[in-house]
């Protein structure tokens, strides 16, 4: 459920077998959604398919967008029935044609949210929702901040660049949403702890998602920054034989005005 502004380095096979925990706390966005028989609806950031197949399945006619190659032909592969696309967020080919635009954990990874918002609102029709779920401020702080200090501690310098994420405040988003054009009739935040399957699941997590942090290093720096991180954070969450992520998520829903 992710979408990335670099180049496509998502592995669909490794997303779906580590990392189904995406989908799995994104059937609750879809309650929120409340897919009606029949409605339009764009599931954007749809990763390898899963919860568009739940929105059709509830009788919508739903197409999933992600700007990811490998991620759209998994999700075609494992549901032909369903139109998935290679898409840009900021920039979708659709005007006034859903009634909904779902997005579960893939807003984050974009970093022109006015872009993002603008298009979303061009696609719907007037009085269509926009439905959404994805990292908020303060989101895997602990995790960012600890690799953070292992790259000063190895003199590189750069690493507060490296961050590929946009994690807004409740506040800001939903004024952006406003200045939209949407009128936003629900938003939270919250902690959501989040387990990461494994003895390896922070370096798998590190691994799966944080590939932008490790551009132009060797594996053996990338192994030596994710082995440090880990024996860093492990006093902290590593809980009973399990990595435990401090998710901090946004969910909204607006109203195209």
């Amino acid at each position: 459920m992710q979408m990335k502004n670099i180049a496509d380095s998502w592995n669909s096979m490794l997303y779906d077998q580590n990392h189904s925990f995406v989908s799995k706390f994104g059937e609750s966005i879809v309650e929120l959604l409340a897919p009606q028989v029949g409605e339009r609806v764009l599931d954007l950031g749809c990763g390898t398919g899963d919860l568009a197949k739940q929105i059709a399945d509830l009788g919508s006619q739903v197409i999933g967008v992600d700007q990811s190659d490998n991620m759209i032909t998994e999700a075609k592969r494992k549901y032909p029935h369903i139109p998935f696309k290679v898409e840009d967020a900021r920039s979708l080919s659709y005007e006034r044609e859903f009634d909904a635009v779902f997005s579960n954990a893939a807003l984050h990874w974009i970093q022109a949210p006015e872009e993002v918002l603008s298009s979303i609102h061009k696609a719907l029709i007037p009085g269509g929702r926009l439905v959404a779920e994805f990292g908020g401020k303060d989101n895997v702080k602990q995790i960012v901040d600890a690799l953070l200090l292992q790259f000063q501690r190895n003199g590189i310098e750069d690493g507060a660049n490296r961050i590929p994420w946009y994690f807004p405040s409740i506040g800001e988003y939903t004024t952006l949403m406003e200045e939209t054009g949407f009128h936003v009739s629900f938003a939270q935040h919250f902690a959501r702890p989040t387990p990461l399957e494994g003895k390896d699941g922070l370096r798998n997590w590190l691994n799966m998602f944080g590939d932008s942090f490790f551009k132009g290093l060797t594996d053996r720096e990338r192994d030596q920054l994710i082995t440090d991180t880990e024996n860093h954070l492990r006093p902290t969450m590593f809980q009973n034989g399990q990595w435990l992520a401090d998710y901090k998520r946004i969910r909204v829903v607006g109203v195209k005005e």
